[in-house]
């Protein structure tokens, strides 16, 4: 009994002293492994020297491509088409006859009505003899000529209304899909086609407030379509006399040339506007910028840790934004892993192009 007591004992002594060795022997291998590597916690991130250039401000919007002229063609008066006189998807010229409202009604009222007209001027013409020679009051003159003033003016009424039957192109330009046939009954409600002038369009877009100052008229964007790489030219002719209050935004108007009609009314423009040249500016990579609730920051190396700066932006492209207050020139700006970076990280910085 006395010896399996002894060996229990000697047993659980030589199992303690293990795990104490085990300890001793992992916290000397982890000081060794600092002393002998002690820039392991430091991170190598990749940076930017900011310096100066020459910078082309260039903004760019998106725009709506419109027609130079488009109305949609109805007739002013309700009846039955009675012929149709082009063809779909053609050219027509300023006052060609696109079709006409039958005005058979029409011409019967204005028989009536002119028949009438005759009659007044007839007796209006015999009021003013009898009141020469004193026959008749001023009064029963006044009469007549009135009546024979309303008729004429009825006369005028529907021939205006026969001339409507009539429907012109208001301009020359390209018919659209009709949406009637011969013997359809018309209203003012009726749209019966499209007319478009594009052999120049206007291209429509909206910039920030802030640029407002620096956009004037006969200045030339470029702008390209969807589904096309060719790069398109327009001279900016109209600007809104005030600011969108809602967008805070100013409408601007340019046109364009279109003569082999590559451009389609209704579609989208992706607008370059050129603003003022900015000489040694201070851009940064945009990768390097946080957006923050007060604005943007930035990581700059300082003392071999990274720092946190606060700055104020100006125009953005793809790559580089302006940078106008909170850095200066020589700053180192960490462009990669910001956005786990804590301040007063020790930090090596690789500069990157």
């Amino acid at each position: 009994m006395k010896l399996k007591t002894l060996l229990l004992t000697l047993f659980t002594l030589s199992f303690l002293l293990f795990i104490a060795y085990r300890i001793k022997s992992n916290s000397q291998a982890k000081g060794d492994n600092k002393q002998s590597n002690p820039s392991k916690s430091v991170q190598t991130l990749n940076g930017f020297v900011a310096k100066e250039d020459d910078f082309s401000n260039i903004i760019a919007v998106s725009g709506s491509i419109e027609a130079n002229e488009q109305v949609e063609i109805r007739s002013e008066v309700s009846g039955i088409v009675e012929n149709i006189n082009f063809k779909e998807g053609s050219f027509v010229t300023k006052g060609q006859t696109l079709f006409k409202v039958n005005d058979i009604e029409l011409r019967a009222q204005l028989a009536q009505a002119i028949t009438k007209r005759n009659l007044a001027s007839e007796n209006e013409r015999r009021a003013k003899l009898l009141l020469e020679k004193e026959a008749i009051s001023q009064e029963e003159y006044d009469i007549a000529s009135a009546e024979y003033r309303s008729s004429q003016s009825q006369t005028q009424l529907i021939q205006a209304q026969i001339a409507k039957t009539i429907v012109k192109a208001p301009f020359s330009g390209k018919i659209g899909l009709r949406n009637i046939s011969p013997g359809t009954y018309l209203t003012p409600t009726t749209v019966v086609t499209n007319l478009v002038s594009a052999n120049e369009v206007k291209i429509t877009f909206s910039i920030p407030e802030k640029y407002a100052h620096e956009v004037s008229v006969n200045k030339q964007i470029d702008f390209t379509v969807s589904g096309s790489s060719e790069n398109y030219k327009a001279i900016i002719y109209a600007i809104e006399p005030a600011i969108d209050v809602a967008t805070r935004t100013l409408l601007v108007r340019a046109k364009a040339d279109n003569k082999q009609n590559k451009l389609f009314p209704g579609t989208y423009a992706n607008v370059k506007l050129p603003l003022n040249e900015i000489k040694n500016a201070l851009l940064i990579p945009t990768e390097a910028v946080i957006p923050i609730q007060n604005g943007k920051k930035v990581f700059v190396k300082e003392n071999g840790k990274a720092k946190e700066v606060q700055i104020e932006t100006g125009t953005r492209t793809e790559k580089s934004i302006l940078v106008t207050s909170g850095l200066k020139i020589g700053d180192t700006i960490i462009t990669s892993g910001i956005m786990s970076l804590k301040p007063d990280t020790p930090i090596n910085v690789k500069l990157v192009n």
